[in-house]
């Protein structure tokens, strides 16, 4: 595990379109077709990573708290699961069933997704309001594994009420820590 920490990305940056199949479904989905009423939450993660067993759970609850108030959500798996089978196809679907994901759980096959958005580790989220603007790319709370913190969602979740309740989000916010992605080996960044 080679522990990273997701890349500064402007505020205002709006969202990358994607069309990529949801291993449970077999569908395809794009941006639009995840896109929330107030705002949309795009998750990079992957299935072995052990900063994103350490969130799953209240990451869950985050997603069944807001996607009844009009918060759209998919989790994206880019990384290279030749070389990580426990990425694999198959592996995703079992852990979207084992944690009961009410989501799309997308598999970005070429890691043309995760390029576009500059992602650098799992977990990495992406926060977008109604406008598809960048409003938060940061960490869910300060909970790690092993530093005895308690995992809250107080960061994420902060920035979700703010598009809600027409806040406004703090412009300092913290990046995420977690795996690195697992590139292909002919892959160019």
């Amino acid at each position: 595990m080679s522990k990273a920490f997701s890349e500064f990305i402007p505020l205002g940056t709006s969202a990358h379109d994607f069309e990529l199949e949801d291993v449970t479904t077999k569908s395809k989905f794009s941006f639009n077709d995840v896109k929330g009423d107030k705002g949309t939450l795009i998750i990079f993660m992957c299935n072995h990573c052990p900063y994103v067993h350490h969130i799953i759970e209240e990451l869950i609850m985050i997603t069944n708290d807001y996607r009844v108030q009009g918060i759209g959500f998919a989790a994206i798996s880019s990384n290279d699961f030749v070389t990580y089978p426990e990425d694999s196809p198959e592996k995703m679907i079992e852990f979207a069933f084992d944690n009961n994901f009410e989501f799309p759980y997308l598999i970005d096959y070429y890691q043309d997704v995760a390029k576009k958005y500059q992602v650098n580790c799992t977990p990495d989220f992406y926060l977008f309001d109604q406008q598809d603007k960048l409003v938060y790319h940061g960490q869910i709370d300060d909970s790690r594994p092993g530093n005895s913190i308690p995992t809250s969602g107080n960061d994420l979740r902060s920035a979700i009420d703010s598009i809600l309740y027409n806040r406004s989000i703090n412009s300092v916010q913290k990046p995420s820590m977690g795996c690195n992605i697992k590139w292909k080996k002919n892959s160019v960044l």
